[in-house]
């Protein structure tokens, strides 16, 4: 088994281990994709409460997992594929297999997390740059963040060295909108300067925080009070902190990377990543982080 995690202290990496290498962020790149859309909507490129064009939910809808769409995640046929190695379906025949168009409330009537949701915000943003999902997350996102080593792995072979835990096969391309690999380290900090930095600016960083408040608990997770605001996960733990953050997981490994929203000083985000596959477990590591 391998972990590794980071905990940024005041913009500062102030502890680590085991985490040299690359990692898979798995929804991890979630975050990223909605402060890529964010940055296009400061610049007035795209609207974040008008309708998709061509579609019937906005772009918030979308970010928030409320367009109604639905998601590859709980398709049995998804994960054979994936089990038996097959080369990912084309975009068109996973559409078309999950009646993707077919949506499954009315937009900002429900709430299902929706990978399909994402991979229509990174086509999204593909089409307005004029550019492939991994030049343009590097221009709007990772660049200016000050983050070098990460990349939106596409093929098996932008998977050689990274830690793949028991899924050393694995092709990228079954993650459709697009996995980001990259260091623990800078997860933690890519995510304290959204959080934090100029990248964003204050207003939008309270829209992008501000949650929808989920039904229940999420099960055997260390959510008091679960939310989803626009490409994070919001709310209060088990432990009685106020985070943002997201968590994501795939075949051989989890990730959880989260920053602390009560003010306290120092301000503190953190990464923990593991291939043992527990999410539970992953968050209550980095939540620890968090709490010190």
């Amino acid at each position: 088994m391998t972990e590794a995690w980071a905990m940024v202290e005041d913009g500062v990496v102030a502890e680590s281990h085991g985490a040299a290498g690359l990692v898979p962020w798995w929804s991890f790149t979630k975050t990223v994709l909605a402060a890529a859309a964010l940055v296009l909507i400061r610049r007035g490129v795209v609207n974040l409460d008008e309708p998709v064009p061509g579609r019937p939910y906005t772009l918030r809808q979308l970010l928030q997992h409320r367009a109604g769409l639905a998601d590859y995640g709980g398709f049995p046929a998804y994960h054979e594929a994936v089990a038996r190695r097959d080369e990912p379906w084309p975009v068109t025949d996973l559409l078309a297999r999950v009646d993707a168009d077919r949506l499954r409330y009315a937009p900002g009537e429900g709430w299902d997390y929706s990978n399909i949701g994402y991979l229509v915000v990174r086509q999204m943003i593909e089409a307005v740059t004029g550019e492939g999902i991994d030049d343009a997350l590097k221009r709007l996102v990772l660049h200016p963040s000050g983050i070098a080593g990460a990349r939106v792995a596409t093929k098996p072979h932008d998977l050689a060295e990274v830690s793949m835990g028991d899924a050393s096969t694995y092709h990228p391309a079954w993650v459709y909108h697009g996995l980001l690999v990259g260091s623990v380290p800078d997860a933690a900090l890519l995510l304290d300067r959204l959080m934090r930095g100029e990248l964003l600016p204050a207003e939008t960083r309270k829209v992008m925080q501000e949650p929808f408040l989920l039904p229940g608990l999420v099960q055997d997770r260390p959510w008091k009070q679960p939310g989803y605001g626009l490409g994070v996960m919001v709310g209060e733990t088990t432990g009685n902190l106020r985070v943002a953050g997201h968590t994501g997981g795939g075949p051989g490994s989890t990730i959880a990377v989260y920053h602390r929203l009560d003010g306290r000083r120092p301000s503190r985000s953190a990464a923990f990543f593991s291939t043992r596959g527990d999410q539970a477990r992953t968050e209550e590591k980095a939540f620890g982080l968090l709490k010190g």
